[in-house]
């Protein structure tokens, strides 16, 4: 393993801790008490706010604003410019016109689970969860939380499919749903999906085991 790579115009304070082989690039910035993981990339212009926690190989790219007390587990993709916030009822001011500060209001932190992906531009509203290897289309708006493995779409965000691992969009097998890209083969129940497992050897695409 190595030490971490910071770009000399990275702004990081030195309260952050950032975990070896991990790499944060030009003009991005890393708050206080935020902890980023092993082998995680930090694009251009990147902000991780105070007390993120970030686990493993999580990717940022560029310009993508994650605000505190946001989570993301091990292999998190965040695409370019997408925000996950942090106040459902945001306000300059309070209603007596003074100045909100940090004690005004209470920060809800988004939750984006192992493997999931958030597409650029994408916005994921506070306090939602993103399920495992979830995707976010990119521009979508996510007002509610994502289920383990949907693709959601649009404004807001409404599931439009499934993936797996792979993020590949999955197809419909029999008694299931299939991975073109790897043969692993999910079941669904109630809206909820569930696997993968893997394809029998020598079985043909779309065939579920007995």
């Amino acid at each position: 393993m190595t030490e971490p790579r910071i770009a000399p115009t990275a702004d990081v304070d030195p309260s952050a801790k950032i975990g070896a082989d991990s790499a944060v690039w030009h003009l991005a910035q890393v708050r206080e008490g935020a902890v980023l993981g092993e082998g995680c990339i930090l694009g251009r212009g990147a902000y991780v706010g105070p007390g993120v926690r970030m686990g493993d190989r999580v990717k940022l790219q560029n310009y993508a604003l994650v605000y505190e007390p946001a989570v993301l587990e091990d292999g998190v993709f965040i695409g370019p410019a997408a925000v996950l916030t942090n106040d459902v009822y945001p306000r300059s001011t309070d209603v007596d016109g003074a100045l909100k500060r940090d004690g005004d209001w209470t920060a809800e932190g988004v939750v984006v689970r192992a493997g999931a992906s958030v597409g650029a531009r994408a916005v994921v509203v506070a306090g939602r969860t993103i399920g495992r290897h979830a995707l976010v289309a990119a521009g979508a708006v996510v007002t509610k939380d994502v289920p383990d493995f949907a693709l959601v779409a649009g404004v807001p965000a409404r599931r439009i499919g499934w993936v797996g691992r792979a993020g590949v969009t999955l197809e419909e097998a029999s008694g299931g749903w299939r991975c073109p890209a790897t043969g692993e083969l999910y079941a669904e129940h109630d809206g909820v999906l569930s696997g993968p497992r893997a394809a029998l050897p020598g079985a043909e695409p779309g065939e579920a085991p007995a």
